[in-house]
């Protein structure tokens, strides 16, 4: 009986998200937002027109468990929610071992920009205590510099702006098949978990868009926030708007379940 009504009230919570997304103007804007948001927060912060907050500071809970592992929570809580949701569509090993792929080129998207926004900030710095410039020929990176005690000082375009914006991104494209998935099909437990999952990486996503917004009145320079806005949307867009839509690609996350396709003539 319990678990009856608990499984009830995921279905409710599951139907309502379902409904959300299902609204065009929410998934076409969406992307946009961080846009928006960057340079609202950015204009906020230069006229110091926000108070300080407990999540101006970079060791608010969220900031120090979440957003510092945040491409892990991402992967944690998407990996088996792909896995479930996709093979309701098709079971075949190889439409999942390709549609897993979209987990590992977002993996190297990830890491190709991070590793980018750090090299860049390294050849552009110096290494100074308090403000003066350090003058030693070992401290030609940020990480030694800071080891040593000083502080670097160079081009640091949004690490935080970059993953936030892109593992929201990531997170919609992969969740939507739910919207044509009819979930009372599937058997007790299966059902339970993906329904688990989808209000999870819900969530989740709220965190990502609250923390991206906390970024964007509190920290970096405005063209650090805009630049690592602007790679995140670069990702999304190169992936699920152009690559993915050739045959020689992960594919988009089905969107349509089989017995509802119409029989060809």
């Amino acid at each position: 009986m319990v678990s009856s009504v608990n499984m009830a009230s995921l279905d409710v919570i599951v139907d309502k998200l379902v409904v959300l997304w299902r609204i065009p103007a929410v998934r076409q804007k969406f992307p946009w937002s961080f846009l928006l948001i960057s340079i609202a927060g950015s204009v906020l912060k230069e006229l110091e027109l926000v108070p300080q907050t407990y999540f101006s500071s970079s060791k608010n809970a969220l900031n120090v468990y979440f957003v510092k592992v945040s491409w892990g929570w991402t992967l944690l809580l998407l990996t088996p929610f792909l896995l479930l949701s996709n093979a309701s569509f098709n079971r075949s090993v190889s439409f999942l071992a390709r549609r897993l792929l979209s987990l590992v080129v977002a993996t190297a998207v990830w890491y190709v920009c991070t590793e980018t926004f750090f090299y860049i900030e390294d050849v552009t710095g110096s290494c100074y205590e308090n403000s003066l410039k350090v003058d030693y020929k070992d401290f030609t990176s940020k990480a030694v510099c800071r080891r040593a005690g000083f502080h670097w000082v160079g081009y640091d375009i949004s690490g935080h702006s970059f993953i936030l914006a892109y593992s929201a991104l990531f997170i919609m494209e992969e969740i939507a098949p739910m919207s044509s998935l009819n979930t009372t099909s599937l058997s007790g437990l299966p059902r339970k978990v993906l329904s688990l999952l989808y209000i999870a990486l819900n969530l989740i996503m709220i965190i990502w868009v609250w923390m991206f917004t906390c970024t964007s009145v509190y920290f970096h320079d405005p063209s650090h926030k805009f630049l690592g806005t602007i790679c995140a949307l670069l990702g999304w867009y190169l992936t699920y708007r152009v690559w993915y839509l050739k045959p020689m690609s992960p594919g988009l996350p089905p969107q349509r379940h089989p017995k509802e396709q119409k029989p060809h003539a």
